[in-house]
């Protein structure tokens, strides 16, 4: 697949009907860092806010937040820091089943577990609970059932985005252990991206139905265990944040991964794929030893002469150290979903997500569209910026943390008002007309 030159030169695109009045309208406060937002199956309009801090609000359908959790796991995590961090509690999926079985899936970071050296940060969990039988909106701390662990070098690029695929299993998006360029303790000579012996920097697929403590689908790539994870269902990623199938068209798997220092990529992910972390960034090549510049020639497969699977778009970081020059730019992309509601007419069909900020120091969040330019799975993609009536006089002014969607397809931006997992600036926000 391939991008449009508007987006890889970081030129502006053109004009659109996206331009239109849209704002993002408050829905919920007081909340440390929100990262997702999943709606109740229950006919209660109710929603579930997951907190990074680690815990899971009641939103009801009046807008008023429940006086009681639905659930609190900060006992299990490990201890964040106050200051950025990228560990907590981190998504929260629904079982496709849920009505009638009451289970969920969380995955979040808990100490590091027994055994495991001690140059490790932590332990990162995949756990199934079950809520209440008399009350869908409150889990049970009892239930957990642990189905996955996975051993975390360093603190950051933990992924932890989930989502159930249209055949029922459960895709995970996993980071490739932290620090930086997937190198140092706990990485391999040739990082974890390319490693298929590891699932960091993977998205698994697992059947949540069968097996003890969970099954594998007959078709994942590596299921038979010979040359990789058999959880394994695409690999090459640094830190995919965000997630999520399209609930209409040809119901594809969209991935946002996060770049190291000069680009941030939007793929399709496909069964097997490889997407090139970390011998590429984007549809370019990457040199751990000089990240800030790209090398001449990006190679085009990997190590068994496999070609590489290319992102559908890419878009480039500010120059260091120097404010944005450009709407299309940003330094931590933050996933979203293909908009598939019916308050928003002139963005159906495309891809809506956002960018954590512009900025390191400053809360710049922005928010893009991304979009097939004609017919067909190889025609190229565009991206436009996508402009809101924020809060701060035109601007978002906060840190776009994630992104979520409701059982009717409209679209959340959850905001965090710092860079760090303190205080109580986080909000979430619906997409809207003014």
């Amino acid at each position: 697949m391939a991008v449009s030159a508007a987006v890889m030169s970081g030129a502006s695109a053109p004009a659109s009907s996206t331009n239109s009045s849209l704002a993002l309208k408050l829905v919920a406060e007081g909340f440390v860092s929100p990262l997702s937002v999943v709606s109740l199956p229950d006919g209660s309009g109710r929603m579930l806010i997951v907190d990074q801090a680690g815990t899971v609000h009641v939103l009801n359908k009046d807008g008023k937040l429940a006086e009681e959790l639905c659930f609190d796991i900060r006992d299990r995590l490990t201890k964040l820091l106050a200051s950025f961090d990228e560990r907590g509690l981190l998504d929260l999926a629904l079982h496709p089943q849920f009505k009638e079985n009451r289970k969920l899936y969380v995955y979040y970071s808990a100490p590091r577990r027994e055994g495991v050296a001690t140059n490790y940060d932590h332990t990162s969990h995949l756990s199934e609970f079950k809520v209440m039988t008399d009350n869908f909106a409150k889990i049970d701390p009892a239930s957990e059932r642990v189905l996955l662990q996975i051993d975390e070098p360093q603190a950051n690029h933990n992924g932890g985005r989930m989502a159930f695929g249209p055949d029922g299993f459960l895709y995970i998006g996993i980071g490739d252990g932290g620090g930086a360029n997937d190198t140092a303790d706990g990485h391999g000579p040739d990082g974890n991206g390319q490693n298929t012996m590891t699932l960091l920097g993977k998205i698994l697929r697992i059947d949540v139905n069968s097996g003890a403590p969970y099954g594998i689908p007959r078709d994942n790539p590596f299921a038979d265990g010979v040359k990789g994870r058999k959880e394994i269902y695409a690999y090459g990623l640094r830190n995919p944040w965000g997630i999520s199938f399209d609930r209409g068209g040809a119901r594809e798997l969209f991935v946002a991964d996060v770049g190291q220092a000069l680009y941030e990529e939007l793929n399709i992910i496909v069964n097997g794929g490889n997407y090139g972390w970390r011998v590429r960034e984007g549809f370019h090549g990457f040199d751990p030893k000089n990240p800030d510049r790209s090398p001449t020639n990006a190679p085009t497969a990997d190590a068994t002469g496999r070609p590489f699977t290319d992102p559908v778009l890419v878009y480039r970081h500010p120059a260091r150290n120097k404010p944005a020059a450009s709407n299309l730019e940003g330094i931590s992309v933050t996933g979203g979903y293909v908009y598939r509601g019916k308050a928003l007419p002139q963005l159906q069909g495309r891809y809506v997500f956002a960018d954590w900020s512009r900025s390191w120091a400053l809360p710049d969040g922005v928010m893009f569209t991304a979009q097939r330019s004609g017919p067909g799975k190889d025609a190229k993609w565009t991206l436009e910026p996508l402009p809101v009536a924020g809060p701060a006089n035109g601007k978002i002014g906060a840190y776009i943390v994630g992104m979520g969607e409701d059982a009717d397809g409209e679209l959340y931006v959850l905001t965090n008002g710092r860079n760090t997992i303190t205080g109580k600036t986080g909000k979430v926000f619906k997409l809207g007309p003014m």
